[in-house]
């Protein structure tokens, strides 16, 4: 069946069937989540800014959009201080069902909750929303077809005049036969994001790069087991393609954000304590456990901001009234 990209991506990511409505992230790749504790911890430091920020409200709002396993809002949830606890509700946002181990003070739900009062976080989630594909020819830029049994492509019609406006202003195609990822549903879907932010601040965190740097071919990609597998769209791989986080932002500011930082995670972490620093080596001989701990706490931290591994990872925060 021929298919534009994004019609194959949202049959074979969410369709009857679909990957994301029968596994779980943690069984093909790698994320900041589950590199360990220290990114919950991160994001906990950064809730508490937020709280305080807010003046600590009665009720605050976490809320992770494409929280997967749930496992980000389970462990920030775990290590928050009682009194936070307590004036906290959070709502973890995923198309699959509800996983059994959840803690109770969880919601789960398909849909971004109407009005958030606090921190929304969108970690890896705006590089699976679908998207369309199109490459550069004589005549201007053509939709890529592609068949959803084989992988497949062909060209198909030019792209609708809203997208082919997207590409002259954030994606423009150089020459003939490069190719450009049509990030408008991105830009739509972070929007109905700030849209409901009522006072507080959101955080995407995803694959990214800027549009004086854009990949000559795209970057879409497919996943399974942890190895990188062509991106056929047959239901049995993720599929993903980087963000344009820079248009993303701009789709912010259009929805009433009043702030914006458009950083890597290795910056973004850093200014929240993740440092990577070894601890001394005195500790070994007076605490040899506190010392494994703190050799192990080292390593995770090291791995979240490597410049050239999740580090690298493009961190947009967009903040309201």
């Amino acid at each position: 069946m021929w298919l534009t990209w994004r019609a194959a991506m949202e049959h074979a990511l969410y369709g009857d069937r679909g990957f994301y409505l029968r596994e779980r992230p943690s069984g093909h790749f790698r994320t900041s989540v589950s590199a360990g504790d220290a990114f919950a911890g991160a994001i906990l430091t950064l809730l508490r800014r937020v709280d305080a920020d807010l003046g600590h409200p009665a009720h605050l709002d976490l809320v992770d959009i494409g929280a997967g396993e749930g496992a980000l809002v389970s462990r920030v949830l775990s290590t928050a201080p009682p009194e936070l606890r307590e004036r906290l509700n959070v709502t973890a946002v995923d198309l699959s069902p509800r996983p059994d181990r959840l803690p109770e003070h969880i919601t789960w739900a398909t849909r971004i909750p109407d009005e958030i009062t606090g921190l929304a976080v969108a970690n890896e989630w705006l590089d699976n929303i679908p998207l369309d594909v199109a490459e550069q020819t004589a005549d201007g830029p053509r939709l890529v077809m592609v068949d959803t049994g084989s992988g497949e492509e062909r060209l198909g019609e030019p792209p609708q005049p809203a997208d082919a406006q997207w590409l002259a202003r954030w994606w423009p195609l150089p020459r003939v036969g490069a190719r450009a990822e049509i990030g408008r549903a991105r830009d739509a879907a972070w929007t109905a994001v700030l849209v409901r932010l009522a006072r507080g601040l959101a955080v995407a965190i995803d694959y990214a790069h800027p549009v004086d740097n854009r990949p000559l071919c795209g970057t879409l990609t497919g996943y399974r087991d942890g190895s990188v597998v062509p991106p056929i769209p047959d239901g049995t791989c993720d599929i993903t393609a980087h963000v344009a986080l820079d248009a993303c932002a701009a789709a912010g500011e259009q929805a009433g954000a009043i702030s914006t930082r458009l950083s890597t995670q290795r910056d973004a972490l850093r200014a929240l304590g993740i440092t990577g620093a070894r601890p001394p080596i005195d500790l070994a001989s007076t605490d040899p456990a506190g010392y494994l701990r703190a050799l192990a706490r080292c390593t995770q931290e090291a791995e979240l901001i490597a410049p050239h591994g999740l580090g690298g990872f493009g961190w947009l925060e967009q903040g309201t009234r």
